[in-house]
């Protein structure tokens, strides 16, 4: 017990302990781009990049530990590893679908597969904020499933859970409370009002554009 109280003891400090970089470890993406944006303060902005660059030290802690690990430890610390490894990886699909200056193209792909599936962009935006708007905390994400050629809003209650097995993320929000609450304390509708007018179409139409091609 001694042991696995010392495992999670490093692991629950590696957000302030420096631990020397290995090869082939995961980098923080710097998306210092981003400070300025409307509705979304610089402090907000700043203290989100950090919670980020938590994830990607976590997993970089994870992948060492586990390497290193047997028994009861090696499946705990597998456990984990979705976690802090989902977060990294949908803060970066959520920041880099951030930072927009032009308006969505109702002419594009996605709009007509948008038009098809929801019928039409409007009921689509309305049920993706819908989605976002449900209670708890989560992420709102649309799903691009190449099986069945078509989108999903999507609902993940945890960074791990609830993802469709196979699926493309095409368009990322973070509706857990660090995204927002010290901007709009618990308007989260305000908060989404302004995502929508931040989204970077070209971001989201491209990693449509790949999904499509790939299936």
């Amino acid at each position: 017990m001694k042991k696995i109280f010392l495992v999670f003891l490093i692991f629950i400090s590696a957000s302030v302990v420096a631990v020397e970089k290995q090869p082939g470890e995961y980098e923080p993406k710097d998306f210092s781009h981003l400070i300025g944006m409307q509705g979304f303060s610089d402090s907000l902005l700043k203290m989100h990049f950090t919670l980020y660059h938590g994830y990607v030290k976590n997993t970089n802690l994870l992948i060492r530990l586990i390497e290193e690990s047997q028994g009861y430890t090696f499946g705990a610390l597998q456990r984990r590893f979705g976690w802090e490894f989902d977060g990294m990886r949908l803060h970066e699909f959520y920041f880099e679908n951030l930072g927009g200056k032009k308006p969505f193209d109702h002419s594009s792909a996605l709009n007509k597969m948008l038009d098809r599936d929801f019928g039409s962009f409007k009921k689509w935006k309305e049920d993706f904020i819908a989605t976002g708007l449900m209670r708890g905390i989560g992420w709102a994400i649309l799903y691009f499933d190449p099986k069945a050629d078509r989108l999903f809003n999507v609902w993940i209650n945890e960074h791990d859970l609830g993802h469709l097995a196979g699926g493309d993320l095409i368009l990322v929000m973070d509706v857990w409370e660090h995204a927002y609450i010290t901007e709009y304390g618990l308007d989260r509708a305000k908060y989404i009002e302004n995502f929508f007018k931040n989204i970077d179409w070209d971001a989201v139409s491209s990693r449509f554009h790949n999904a499509v091609i790939r299936r």
